[in-house]
């Protein structure tokens, strides 16, 4: 056993630059494990200003020297952070609350339609598994109010950790743009100088994720904003709130569509019952979804990532199931991080070929 291990080791990191490229995700990896809670401010200054960059590279493109575009751009994001801080939280936080207020009426008025279902359809519904079926979203429910409870008494910790982090990631992210080559440099310091597959690798991810996740939070304000003009066209209550969970399902590919129909159809049903508007709401729901599918994602997303359905769904599974939200929103690009990483990762027969040369060379 310990030799067809010592074979695969040798067959597998005898290159150097695979020691290398293993050794910085294995760091990586345990960093984010262990220590994401307490970085959670830096990391999420990274990926802000990660998203950034895209904006100030296209003004340098177009002539404009580093420094005044990193304060434009900074300038921009800081006038749309204020902004929603104090017009779109309110308002998110009153739809939130009257939604709680109304949510036993909303159930109430549900579980009455669902009760006519085994008189309607024997042969499908049967009393018994209504009964059940209500029973768990009754406790459901029971479950997800003692949350709210909780949440509510550790409020004034997580208000207070909320005003640091108001203050503190804008001005990392500040830093962040305006240093962005001394801090690369002193990154690099800890490399070996040697690092080509590192640097293979980190191209084909700057690539692909860096457009993946610019265009996803492209994606998400479209279809947000789109579906919230809908549903005020349409009168539906909670038009900010649910359409917000609309653009948020764009995160999880295939899944989050479906999982969203059910609060935009229980909240049209509460509103409106088994009236027209009630489909009309279905409808525009169900067109923006197909929009955003078949037009808007080939768009924003053509040739950016190149995964078979069944592995977004695997990777959304995985990781949705190891960091939680964010799990789900970081899956896509972190499988496209392991398909380079597979991509790059020499065969045992170039890693031979490359040992033979550097043999020769000596």
């Amino acid at each position: 056993m310990i030799r067809y291990l010592r074979a695969w080791f040798e067959r597998h990191f005898s290159d150097p630059q695979v020691v290398i490229l293993a050794l910085v995700l294995v760091i990586g990896l345990a960093i984010v494990l262990f220590a994401g809670r307490v970085l959670a401010p830096l990391i999420a200054s990274v990926i802000i200003a990660y998203l950034l960059e895209g904006a100030i590279g296209f003004l340098e493109r177009h002539g404009m020297p580093r420094f005044p575009a990193v304060i434009a751009v900074f300038i921009l994001f800081l006038s749309l952070f204020v902004a929603m801080m104090l017009l779109l939280l309110p308002l998110l936080a009153g739809q939130l609350s009257q939604f709680a207020r109304e949510l036993p009426a909303i159930v109430t008025k549900t579980q009455a339609l669902m009760l006519q279902l085994p008189e309607r359809y024997p042969q499908v519904f049967s009393e018994q598994q209504i009964i059940e079926l209500l029973g768990s979203i009754r406790h459901n429910l029971t479950t997800f109010g003692q949350r709210l409870v909780l949440m509510s008494l550790s409020s004034a910790v997580q208000l207070m950790t909320f005003l640091v982090y108001l203050v503190l990631v804008p001005l990392l992210v500040f830093f962040m743009l305006k240093d962005k080559k001394q801090i690369i440099d002193w990154f690099l310091m800890f490399l070996p100088r040697e690092r080509s597959l590192v640097n293979r690798v980190w191209a084909d991810v700057d690539l692909g994720i860096g457009n993946y996740v610019r265009g996803k939070f492209i994606e998400i304000l479209i279809v947000w904003g789109v579906s919230f003009v809908a549903f005020v066209l349409l009168g539906l209550p909670y038009a900010m709130l649910l359409s917000l969970l609309v653009g948020l399902s764009v995160i999880v590919p295939y899944v989050g569509a479906a999982v969203v129909t059910v609060p935009v159809a229980a909240v049209a049903y509460f509103a409106f019952g088994l009236e027209p508007t009630f489909w009309y709401v279905l409808i525009a729901y169900l067109v923006i979804q197909f929009l955003d599918g078949n037009v808007l994602v080939p768009v924003l997303f053509s040739g950016v990532v190149d995964l078979h359905p069944v592995a977004i769904i695997a990777a959304v599974l995985i990781f949705g199931g190891l960091w939680g939200l964010w799990g789900v929103f970081f899956a896509i690009p972190l499988a496209t991080l392991i398909a380079a990483v597979l991509k790059a990762w020499p065969t045992p027969a170039e890693a031979r070929s490359d040992g033979d040369r550097s043999t020769a060379a000596v």
